[in-house]
């Protein structure tokens, strides 16, 4: 068998071109076994909007006419008194009357428990000693 230097080259290019083919599957192979599936879980964490005892609308009373010149109106209004709003009859007395302040906006806080429900803070009428507008915060109950 004759072999010419035309022929080597020929038959060196093609093993080279075999190599880097070979070479290239292989390469090609070893990274297809290393890429990375990501599983993606999306967890909603649901917050529970707080149960808030919203205050009722306030009712309308008749004050009827003062029992007299240095007599004023405290106006009824909304009072929690144990588990319920209570509500509290406007009234006349002896002293002056300031107009109820306005409501305090409050930020209600994270619930200890989910059996817990908000009440919030309000205005009453103290009429012990000297009396006038106190406000009872908000606060949680069960």
């Amino acid at each position: 068998m004759k072999s010419t230097a035309g022929s080597v080259i020929k038959g060196n290019r093609m093993g080279q071109v075999l190599t880097m083919a070979v070479v290239a599957a292989c390469i090609l192979g070893a990274f297809s076994g290393c890429a990375t599936h990501e599983k993606v879980v999306v967890r909603e964490t649901v917050v529970a909007q707080p149960v808030v005892h919203k205050m009722p609308a306030p009712i309308r009373e008749d004050q009827g006419r003062s029992p007299g010149a240095d007599w004023n109106w405290v106006p009824g209004h909304w009072k929690w008194e144990g588990n319920n709003w209570f509500w509290v009859h406007g009234r006349w007395i002896e002293q002056a009357v300031a107009p109820m302040p306005p409501i305090i906006v409050e930020q209600i806080t994270v619930a200890p428990s989910p059996r817990h429900y908000w009440v919030p803070g309000h205005w009453v009428w103290q009429y012990n000693g000297h009396g006038g507008w106190v406000w009872i915060k908000g606060s949680w109950h069960v």
